[in-house]
């Protein structure tokens, strides 16, 4: 028999692993993060939504886009890829691309694009910057996941307590990422559940 972690498990290896992911320069305390919601078998997927206009195909691997002296608030987001029977899945490609903090996204390079794998415990840390926004949208991070084998989920993640998210018509609350405030950083959280 395999013997399986449970969720509890997992997320609990979590939170220890994002303490350790958020120490920069060793002067950053760990950030007070909301715990996750107890995962069910069977749980629902993560919210699939629009791919938008600037997605680039072949972006770096890389799981740092925040460059030294780049505008805006520095955010490190941490979380796991998931099964919805609450299984980690490790080896999952995580592409993620963004707006700047002026709300631009650079559509000739690679600036602030770029894709990752979930380690074997399925988790996957991104440093980068908090998006600027622009007409008609709320803050987001766009980001296509996809297990081994898998199919591709893409959707975005959005910011908690922003004024834009109430018009932005895209905008669901179930892809709101858990945030605290970190020395200089923003912590933030989310766990992606794939089909």
């Amino acid at each position: 028999m395999i013997d399986t972690p449970t969720r509890r498990v997992v997320l609990g290896a979590g939170v220890f692993a994002a303490g350790s992911l958020l120490m920069a320069d060793g002067s950053m305390a760990q950030a007070p993060l909301a715990p996750t919601p107890e995962c069910h078998d069977g749980d629902d997927a993560t919210v699939p939504q629009t791919e938008g206009p600037y997605f680039k195909p072949s972006s770096p691997e890389r799981t740092e886009l925040f460059e030294e002296g780049m505008a805006g608030q520095p955010i490190e987001l941490v979380g796991f890829v998931l099964s919805r029977a609450c299984k980690p899945l490790a080896g999952a490609l995580l592409d993620f691309w963004q707006a700047d903090d002026k709300g631009r996204y650079d559509n000739s390079g690679f600036r602030l694009r770029g894709h990752q794998f979930t380690d074997a415990e399925g988790r996957y840390r991104l440093r980068s910057i908090v998006p600027g926004v622009y007409p008609g949208r709320t803050r987001h991070i766009h980001v296509k996941v996809q297990p081994r084998d898998g199919r591709v989920l893409t959707t975005q993640l959005y910011f908690p307590g922003e004024a834009k998210n109430r018009s932005d018509g895209l905008f669901r609350k179930e892809l709101l990422v858990r945030t605290a405030k970190n020395t200089g950083w923003l912590a933030g959280r989310f766990d992606f559940v794939v089909g």
